[in-house]
């Protein structure tokens, strides 16, 4: 579970309930289960008139990608991929056949190295392996839309909402004493819409393309590897290719977990350029 993305939406929910308290209000004023159903309900309904059933049975998918994290990590995937390295070195390509038992959970890396034994030409694979990872990423931003939308359809909901109610009001003109009160109801609308858009519905689908990202950047890695691992790189060539796409701080972890002191050296030099701009 991504920590991160629960503490947030607690103290997203919670700082907007304590602020309303604070001015003196009562929990018991927010909840009006009129307004819940017509903001929620029609804000799912027209997303589910907005996508086809398919992606709307990965909801559950989805959610589960928000709000975990990526399994994988930069660093552990340049360690595979340069043990793979010295394997194909020391005993030939031919040798990493025993190595895809390790991989069954890993379809990506599990196809690339298929691919290598096979002795698919270098070109082939590189197009197969980019048209994976803009394959991958578009089914999960395509499929990740679906929150966008609801950010978007959830605050003219609850105006839809706040209008009802407000007709409703101005419907029983004859009860002054009871205006103050129905218009306030109204308005509970228009409050769950925009805060359900803001603080539920948009985060989520933020959460989910920085998983996205991460996802698509341990991809780019193994793609990276895996090539280099065909053309019979050095395994110092390929360690300095896979750090590439580390930031600074990442990269100078992983030379030293790795015992290389030309990646802190390079960052290093980054950062005195850096300040003397």
């Amino acid at each position: 579970m991504d920590a991160a993305t629960v503490i947030g939406l607690l103290v997203g929910v919670l700082s907007l309930l304590i602020g309303f308290l604070l001015e003196g209000g009562t929990l018991g004023s927010l909840f009006k289960i009129t307004a819940f159903l017509i903001v929620f309900g029609g804000t799912f309904g027209a997303v589910i008139i907005s996508f086809p059933g398919k992606t709307l049975r990965k909801i559950p998918f989805m959610l589960k990608y928000a709000f975990i994290k990526p399994k994988d990590d930069p660093a552990d995937t340049i360690e595979q991929l340069i043990d793979l390295a010295n394997i194909s070195r020391r005993e030939g390509l031919l040798a990493l056949e025993s190595e895809q038992e390790k991989y069954k959970d890993d379809e990506f890396m599990l196809n690339g190295i298929e691919m290598v034994v096979d002795g698919v030409d270098s070109d082939v694979i590189d197009d197969i392996l980019n048209r994976d990872i803009e394959l991958y990423q578009e089914h999960i931003l395509s499929t990740g839309r679906m929150f966008e939308a609801a950010g978007g359809f959830s605050p003219t909901m609850g105006i839809i909402g706040t209008v009802m109610g407000l007709v409703h009001v101005l419907g029983n003109l004859n009860s002054p004493g009871e205006l103050g009160p129905s218009i306030a109801v109204a308005f509970i609308a228009t409050l769950y819409g925009v805060a359900g858009a803001n603080v539920v519905f948009l985060p989520i689908f933020n959460k989910i393309k920085a998983n996205l990202a991460s996802d698509i950047l341990i991809r780019q890695i193994k793609a990276e590897g895996i090539l280099s691992i065909q053309y019979g790189e050095s395994t110092m060539i390929l360690q300095q290719k896979l750090f590439a796409f580390l930031d600074a701080d990442s990269r100078n972890r992983a030379g030293q977990r790795f015992g290389s002191s030309g990646a802190g050296e390079r960052d290093r030099s980054y950062q005195e350029v850096g300040s003397n701009e």
